[in-house]
């Protein structure tokens, strides 16, 4: 399996919590590794990945993974909006008719995104032009080929630039990214943040829609599945369960597992804010936030339909034994 290091993977990483019936290894990669290697070479029989890359995929004519209702990265993305400070943006509205880049159009955070601005603040997706490519790196391809409606206009960056260095001279107007751009951390002042304060916009959106976005979720090889379909529900199990390991750790108050000073009072307005179980795992809870990605999907020309939530999960996972 291939899968970053977070902390509520960690008991997998490190083999206190073992999913029954398999002998995990357990291969820790960045994301853009795994998804890369995953979507083009099918190296692995387990992977985390975009969860708009996998409902792509499952209009692919092999249909080559199939999901279990686990996210391990999940992120409210008003943040990750950044806009050249002399491109007269002040609000969103303001980016329409604009230059935005974005290192795939299809990746999750950039799908999330767009139908956050055009649900909550009238930006219509086919209102800007998009440029895709290498965010720090010349030459980022998109994974999955893209076949767009005509009135959405995805267009390449130059073979030797980069989107963070355009956005930084106001080449382009604006970036929509998962990863924090390196012209907005050197502090220049030429790159900044469409929502400054994007801690109370987040909290507002929560509040009221319920959404938590879901960016990743982990994916079992078809044929490994059809093969065994029993991993699914004990991959979904050993999940949880190393999930619960950090949930207790965050709540430790003899002595802090995580290098955050103030975690305890983070933890306690969080659990206010969103409940006890604030990243929920499994069908039931989330089938609202994945009805609304997939509609965003379908209306930015990613689907081919309009997907049901149940559709893209191993149908094992869907409900559980009760006593």
């Amino acid at each position: 399996m291939a899968c970053w290091n977070y902390d509520r993977t960690r008991a997998l990483l490190e083999g206190r919590i073992q999913p029954e019936g398999i002998d995990l290894n357990y291969l820790n990669l960045t994301v853009e590794e795994t998804f890369f290697r995953m979507l083009r070479h099918r190296e692995f029989d387990v992977a985390e990945m975009s969860l708009s890359s996998y409902t792509m995929s499952l209009f692919m004519p092999a249909r080559p993974f199939i999901a279990i209702p686990v996210f391990p990265s999940r992120v409210f993305r008003h943040a990750s909006i950044y806009v050249n400070a002399d491109s007269g943006i002040a609000e969103p509205k303001d980016l329409i008719g604009k230059k935005v880049g974005t290192p795939e159009y299809q990746m999750t955070a950039g799908v999330w995104i767009r139908g956050i601005l055009s649900d909550e603040h009238a930006v219509p997706v086919n209102s800007v032009t998009y440029y895709s490519g290498g965010e720090e790196e010349p030459g980022r391809p998109e994974k999955l080929k893209l076949d767009l409606p005509a009135g959405i206009r995805v267009e390449r960056i130059g073979p030797d630039q980069t989107l963070s260095a355009l956005l930084a001279v106001g080449e382009i107007d604006a970036l929509y990214t998962a990863r924090m751009p390196s012209s907005f951390r050197t502090g220049s002042g030429n790159v900044k943040r469409l929502f400054p304060d994007f801690v109370a916009v987040e909290r507002d959106y929560f509040r009221r829609t319920g959404i938590f976005p879901i960016m990743h979720t982990v994916v079992i090889r078809r044929d490994v599945h059809e093969r065994s379909p029993w991993v699914a529900q004990s991959l979904y199990k050993a999940f949880a369960a190393a999930q619960r390991e950090t949930y207790e750790d965050l709540h430790e108050t003899a002595a802090l597992k995580t290098m955050l000073p103030w975690l305890t009072a983070h933890v306690e307005e969080t659990r206010r804010e969103m409940g006890d179980d604030f990243w929920p795992y499994g069908f039931q809870r989330n089938r609202d936030t994945l009805a609304t990605f997939l509609r965003y999907s379908y209306e930015q020309g990613l689907s081919k339909r309009l997907l049901e939530p149940a559709e893209l999960f191993a149908p094992e996972t869907l409900e559980s034994f009760k006593i």
